[in-house]
């Protein structure tokens, strides 16, 4: 998994820490929603069912470097 040294030094926080890169990577390859941001920045998220919470990722432009990753509090899902 590529990644940021911003995410390399923000996964040290023990809120962070419990992030498993499985989930990462799940979130990455299958999100719920996905948005980009003004700064081309890839905002995506998923459910994991392990945690209770919604995890955000966010990527680089190119899609697969990961600069952050969070339980997204406020993320709610669009119900189709």
């Amino acid at each position: 998994m590529k990644c940021t040294k911003y995410f390399q030094f923000i996964r040290k926080r023990p809120d962070r820490a419990i992030i498993k890169d499985e989930w990462i990577l799940e979130t990455i390859k299958d999100p719920v929603k996905t948005e980009i941001q003004r700064d081309g920045r890839i905002r995506k998220w998923r459910y994991v069912q392990e945690a209770g919470k919604y995890l955000r990722v966010i990527l680089l432009e190119d899609g697969e470097t990961v600069h952050n990753v969070f339980f997204d509090r406020n993320f709610k899902e669009e119900k189709r």
